[in-house]
């Protein structure tokens, strides 16, 4: 607004006397002089020859949106004060071209590489300062700071992601130190999955996060944790030298896996109790080479309409099947000890080669009586949760009155509450919510 009222100032300067020096004006009713109409009418074309070409002003880039982060930190030799860092997060804003990643002050960055985790293929990046990341979404970006950008594969799809993988070393000897055989890893961490690996022959003997023990394939142990707080975890590691140790024995592999590297997550939006039904958003992601399909069965007491899915890195939609007992195998869906009564709903999407993954969203519709219903005026949501990650949406008009699991609570735009639950154990959380009419 500013350049337009200065460019018609100037405009009035100019045009103020005719080529004589004699001011163009003429009395009015008042008694006072008012410009020859004249005058106006080449004020007028002035001002829209301003108009036309001054700039528009810029509009401020959507903020940077992410979900899904998970940071693995591999310790580097003993005195190095290095440690590696495989950072996988998702771009979650639409149309989005670039993630800006920041390189904590304090640390040295090297031997970056960064990768598109939907092809494997890698992506270019440059580094800037933080001028350059507030341009481009980051509102609260250090001026002075260092940002990993990352040109994304493809723009990120409405209601999709972009999923990204940073590899890169740091050096930073406050964080890892040594003495002796002893080491500690002392560095707050603000991203909620982490694991942290040490170096080859080294145990922990302290570690003040609860966490994990996981033994690698190739013997190194790895501690991880899913920080449910919203704050840093202050993590402090300290392990010894002792040496390498025996194999995990196999039969015990399946009982050992990483809950915090899980990425499945369920959403579900419940309706009017009297209908017993629920809407639910499943986030799952295919990285075996060769699977084109997966197989979800219907749980016993309940009913599925309404059947979709998508490829969250394409936005492309997936083919699925309805389907009972033998025709599930048949159509190449997963279900051991299926029975004639069994039913399952096939989803069909490109299989990952090596190196590639999927990334799909499975949309349906349960009824069930059993678990979702209304006693008086309570509504009862009453089921058991296997996934690491499950929010569940009220109805509107609901308000909360019990929660056997802790969650954080938040309000959507639409006013229903939503209830966001973390499970880091590998066993299933029983949950019970009731809720009453506001």
């Amino acid at each position: 607004m500013r350049q337009d009222v200065g460019g018609s100032s100037q405009i009035r300067n100019e045009t103020a006397s005719t080529g004589h020096g004699h001011s163009a004006a003429t009395p009015d009713d008042a008694g006072m002089t008012s410009p020859h109409p004249l005058h106006h009418a080449l004020r007028r074309i002035a001002i829209v020859a301003v108009l036309a070409i001054a700039p528009p002003a810029a509009a401020a880039p959507p903020e940077q949106t992410e979900g899904d982060a998970y940071t693995r930190y591999e310790l580097l030799a003993p005195g190095s004060g290095q440690f590696r860092i495989l950072y996988d997060v998702t771009a979650t804003t639409p149309g989005a071209r670039h993630y800006f990643n920041p390189i904590r002050k304090g640390s040295i960055a090297t031997d970056e590489r960064v990768t598109d985790r939907a092809t494997g293929k890698p992506l270019r990046f440059d580094v800037v300062d933080g001028t350059v990341a507030r341009s481009g979404g980051v509102p609260r970006a250090d001026a002075d700071g260092a940002y990993i950008r990352v040109t994304l594969a493809r723009p990120v799809p409405t209601d999709g992601e972009a999923r990204v993988r940073i590899d890169k070393t740091y050096a930073d000897p406050k964080s890892y130190r040594s003495d002796g055989d002893t080491i500690t890893f002392d560095r707050a961490l603000g991203i909620k999955r982490n694991a942290i690996v040490l170096p080859p022959g080294y145990r922990p003997v302290a570690v003040n996060y609860p966490s994990q023990v996981l033994q690698e394939a190739d013997g190194r142990i790895k501690l991880s944790f899913w920080n449910t707080s919203p704050a840093a975890a202050p993590l402090v590691v300290t392990a010894r030298r002792i040496g390498q140790a025996g194999a995990t024995p196999p039969d015990l592999a399946e009982r050992l896996e990483e809950r915090a590297a899980q990425t499945r997550e369920i959403v579900y939006y419940l309706r009017d109790p009297d209908s017993h039904s629920f809407d639910l958003t499943h986030d799952y992601t295919e990285t075996q080479p060769g699977v084109g399909s997966y197989t979800n069965i219907v749980r016993t007491g309940s009913r599925v309409s309404n059947p979709s899915a998508r490829d969250l890195d394409t936005g492309e939609t997936l083919k699925h099947e309805m389907l009972k007992g033998a025709g599930i195998a048949q159509a190449g869906g997963q279900a051991p000890g299926a029975t004639a009564e069994t039913e399952a709903v096939v989803f069909h999407f490109k299989p990952p080669a090596a190196g590639e993954s999927r990334r799909l969203r499975i949309a349906e519709t349960y009824t069930d009586p059993e678990r979702y219903r209304r006693v008086g005026d309570t509504l009862v949501w009453d089921r058991a949760l296997g996934r690491p990650v499950n929010a569940v949406v009220l109805p509107a008009g609901w308000t909360l009155t019990n929660c056997s699991v802790p969650v954080t609570i938040s309000r959507l735009a639409d006013g229903r509450l939503r209830l966001d639950t973390i499970n880091p154990r590998t066993d299933e959380l029983a949950m019970l919510v009731t809720a009453r009419r506001e």
